[in-house]
């Protein structure tokens, strides 16, 4: 794991919060102050906070278990993304598919008819529809692909969820919480940390902040395969 570092977190704007009149006061003791009426974090607490959470993450990964990305905000979708292909974990960067954990069953139907279709689109077996159909069916392809293609490859519900924003993907950590998954989650200074395992007290909106913390869980989660 890279050693953290204070002034690239500053660097990468990790130390902002939300103005001050969104802030959620169980947040009060990873903040250092304010600053033109926006909450700065302290970020000896966020230091600290990203040690245990990537060092969680890494004997997680060396354990073989799932962690399944949650990030639908539009900032953090190409860095999902990059962390999907180095790391083969699975990502959900569209909206959250309600029951996506507490149903997954029923979701689990919805993957493999998805993965049928494509695999009989491979394999030219739309070549017995008329044009039309052919057309109704590569239109589904591309409507699921859209919420599913991101989980796809998970057999079963995951280990472990990470969050980017958890105020945004409120739902995706109570179904968690219900099925007693921990979470990792952003904890910006609108967020309520203690409904998760570990919160990051950090910027979860600036895409700096956003990069600096994930290329930090990439480098957790594939030092196993660079030794």
């Amino acid at each position: 794991m890279s050693d953290i570092s204070l002034k690239e977190m500053v660097e990468h704007a990790v130390h902002f919060g939300h103005p001050t009149h969104k802030w959620n006061p169980k947040m009060k003791v990873y903040l250092y102050g304010k600053r033109h009426g926006i909450h700065i974090f302290d970020l000896k607490k966020t230091a600290e906070a990203l040690v245990k959470a990537l060092d969680f993450l890494a004997n997680a990964r060396r354990a073989n278990k799932t962690i399944l990305f949650v990030g639908t905000k539009q900032q953090s979708h190409l860095l999902l993304q990059d962390l999907h292909q180095a790391t083969k974990m699975p990502i959900v960067t569209d909206k959250w598919i309600p029951g996506l954990l507490t149903n997954f069953k029923t979701i689990k139907k919805r993957i493999d008819y998805f993965k049928e279709l494509k695999d009989q689109d491979r394999k030219g077996g739309f070549d017995k529809y008329t044009k039309k159909e052919q057309g109704k069916l590569r239109k589904k392809i591309q409507d699921l692909s859209a919420s599913l293609s991101g989980v796809e490859s998970m057999e079963e519900v995951p280990d472990i969820l990470f969050v980017i924003d958890m105020v945004r993907d409120n739902i995706a950590v109570r179904e968690a919480r219900r099925l007693h998954i921990p979470v990792v989650a952003i904890a910006d200074s609108n967020a309520d940390p203690d409904i998760v395992d570990y919160p990051i007290p950090a910027n979860d909106d600036a895409i700096k902040s956003l990069e600096y913390i994930l290329n930090l869980v990439k480098e957790a989660l594939t030092a196993k395969k660079e030794k």
